[in-house]
């Protein structure tokens, strides 16, 4: 799974058939990497997400096959690290 924060939207207003009815959004990793992943959880601006990529996001989408490639499958609520 990558960490990382939605940076924005995207709109499609043409698409394939197979696009699952939700929000594209722009995400940043940590290492500074931007994605389009599809969001089925209704994520914000700014928000911390975790997202998965390639056939474990594709296979989410049991009905009919989805040509997603990123998928958020989490939102960050909190994190604490241990330090020794």
């Amino acid at each position: 799974m990558i960490r990382a924060r939605v940076s924005g939207r995207v709109w499609s207003t043409r698409h394939i058939g197979t696009l699952p009815t939700g929000a594209l959004l722009e995400v940043e990793t940590e290492t500074g990497t931007k994605l389009i992943a599809f969001d089925p959880l209704g994520c914000a601006d700014g928000e911390t997400v975790l997202v998965t990529q390639g056939s474990v996001a594709a296979a989410f989408f049991l009905e009919k096959p989805a040509p997603i490639d990123a998928l958020i499958v989490g939102s960050i609520d909190e994190q604490s690290s241990k330090t020794k």
